[in-house]
């Protein structure tokens, strides 16, 4: 009987430490005397939502010092819109630091993706996309090769006067250019670069003799090209200006 109560004993003691450790780890009774009531946040918020990651952290902040949950809470801020990368920590007594670095975009990517300058892909939803990015595509594993071409050919058609504003990669490996005036290119799957070179090489020529415009390049021929072309606009009526009585 003597064993039992020392035995009840010291459970009842070791129950006495222990509670107050789980409540405040739990944050139970940790909330109320050790509270996080500052938010101190480093980014440029250029373009992140800072009273969206305000409210994002809110609830990780009202459990208190001991029992916020600095994991759970980087998490939630790096899925927010724009946010590339997010590190939470806490600082005694009060404060919840965070530190955010924003995606900065570089092209769009298929219907639904944005690239960043850093390489990284993220979803463009909920996402108010920039006016006048490319538009890139291809496969997730192949975007440094993507951005290669976009690259390369941008510097191959900039002399002549035109612009690059697509690169797209299908599934076989074909690559496929759209130019700002409108013109498809297809390349195909083999001597991207060389092909390219020799189109460019030959296009001022083209363009001269021609008194339409070009709408498709096929460059998947051995010794040519196949151009489609279509007929100039017609230019629109000067208003005749009304005489005076």
């Amino acid at each position: 009987m003597n064993a039992m109560l020392r035995l009840v004993g010291w459970v009842l003691a070791l129950a006495l430490v222990v509670l107050p450790i789980v409540a405040v780890l739990n944050g139970w009774v940790g909330a109320r005397h050790w509270p996080l009531t500052k938010l101190r946040a480093t980014a440029e918020f250029e373009r992140v939502d800072a009273a969206l990651l305000q409210k994002t952290l809110l609830p990780y902040a009202q459990r208190g010092f001991f029992a916020v949950d600095l994991a759970a809470a980087q998490d939630a801020v790096s899925k927010l819109p724009w946010v590339e990368r997010a590190e939470v920590r806490k600082r005694w007594p009060d404060v919840l630091e965070v530190t955010v670095s924003e995606h900065r975009p570089f092209a769009r990517w298929g219907n639904d993706q944005l690239l960043s300058e850093q390489g990284k892909l993220f979803p463009a939803k909920g996402i108010d996309v920039p006016k006048g990015l490319p538009l890139l595509g291809g496969p997730a594993t192949r975007v440094g090769e993507v951005v290669e071409i976009y690259n390369e050919s941008r510097a191959m058609f900039a002399p002549i006067g035109l612009d690059v504003r697509e690169v797209g990669l299908d599934a076989r490996g074909s690559w496929t250019l759209g130019l700002d005036n409108g013109a498809r290119i297809v390349v195909g799957r083999s001597e991207a670069r060389a092909r390219l070179g020799r189109f460019v090489r030959l296009l001022p020529q083209l363009l001269a003799q021609q008194a339409q415009i070009l709408q498709r390049a096929d460059l998947r021929y051995t010794n040519g090209f196949a151009l489609t072309w279509a007929p100039m606009p017609a230019p629109a009526p000067v208003p005749q200006q009304q005489g005076s009585t």
